[in-house]
């Protein structure tokens, strides 16, 4: 191939829906669909990259709008430029600001262009960035606020006969005592030998999120995800001085000055990059070293069909969110056997969208 055959000759955005019975809630927000974008990224040569991210019911104007702005900057450029593309978008951006929905911007194309790229050189993407391992232990995610006991005990229960070993379950509830008790119940129904961890979704004050802690200590609680608001780095080093709980963080942030701050402040224990907001590929593994350099392991925020790949090249990478939400709708669905996941075999990423579900935006 030349180099003319690997230029970004056409980007398309699709919306795609999944059925959700009934709104669900964490303690910030209650989300009325599960909605996704997708864009695909052609070459000269026919080759199509993809990448999608999780909308939810949120600003979908500003997001079609935010890629639309971004895709004549983007034309032209071979598909391997992934860094010229991320710095040239970093340039248009600065002037509104180069954190935020624009971010996803960058993240959303960066991820397209590598998937576009493995499949030009007819290789999984995993293997391109050095094997550490070819598995990943995955935990399952849900237990939101508003479902009831039997929901929540139901979601629970049908992970562990999946063979999972850990569960995360949603806290932030008026009364953090709620919370107590829902995890109780929850311990009783998975038993001893599997990790609960607990997200609040930055839905808690220090003096709440203190007492909920102390209190899980009785419940052996592995971490406790977000609890504050993600900018409070004084606040979650006082959580972390008070009560000795494993702190995790990461899936809010743009960039690693987060991360170097509560590293500062020693208030980190797992560190959660989302790679669609923190700008792609690059910026994830960039955030991945640096957690490295401080013995910090990495389980990152949601995409376990990008984050799974990317665990395995890298040496702290110890386990990936699992929701199935997108399952029904690609062609080859990430291989899960007995609470792990498996890279794809077939070449960028793996998998594609199936033109049915999607709609053209």
């Amino acid at each position: 191939m030349n180099d003319k055959e690997l230029q970004i000759q056409e980007i398309e955005l699709f919306k795609l829906v999944s059925v959700l019975k009934k709104p669900i809630s964490d303690a910030t927000h209650t989300l009325s669909e599960i909605s996704f974008v997708v864009l695909r990224l052609k070459l000269r040569n026919g080759i199509v990259g993809e990448s999608y991210l999780l909308s939810f019911q949120y600003s979908p104007e500003a997001i079609k709008g935010a890629l639309k702005d971004c895709m004549d900057a983007v034309i032209g450029h071979s598909v391997n430029e992934t860094g010229l593309v991320f710095d040239k978008l970093n340039h248009l951006h600065e002037y509104f600001g180069q954190n935020g929905l624009l971010s996803w911007v960058q993240g959303a194309i960066n991820i397209a262009m590598w998937d576009a790229w493995g499949k030009a050189l007819q290789q999984p993407l995993w293997k391109l960035w050095g094997t550490h391992k070819e598995k990943v232990s995955l935990y399952g995610s849900g237990g939101w606020i508003s479902y009831s006991i039997d929901e929540l005990i139901e979601e629970v229960t049908n992970y562990v006969d999946r063979g999972f070993k850990a569960v995360k379950i949603k806290v932030g509830s008026p009364n953090w005592k709620t919370d107590v008790e829902r995890l109780k119940r929850v311990r009783e129904a998975v038993g001893d030998n599997v990790n609960i961890m607990i997200d609040a979704n930055q839905g808690m004050k220090l003096p709440e999120a203190i007492q909920l802690a102390k209190a899980a200590n009785d419940l052996n609680i592995y971490w406790f995800e977000e609890p504050l608001h993600h900018e409070n780095f004084d606040g979650y080093q006082t959580l972390k001085n008070q009560t000795g709980i494993s702190l995790a963080m990461g899936e809010r942030e743009f960039n690693t000055q987060p991360l170097i701050e509560l590293i500062k402040r020693k208030a980190i224990d797992i560190w959660q990059p989302d790679i669609l907001r923190i700008g792609g590929v690059e910026a994830w593994r960039e955030s991945a070293a640096i957690a490295a350099g401080f013995h910090i392991p990495v389980l990152p925020h949601y995409y376990k069909d990008y984050d799974v790949p990317l665990l395995c090249t890298i040496p702290n990478g110890v386990g990936a969110e699992s929701f199935d939400w997108i399952d029904d709708y690609i062609d080859n669905p990430m291989l899960v056997k007995d609470g792990f996941a498996y890279p794809h075999q077939q070449p960028g990423w793996g998998f594609n969208f199936i033109d049915d579900y999607l709609k053209k935006i």
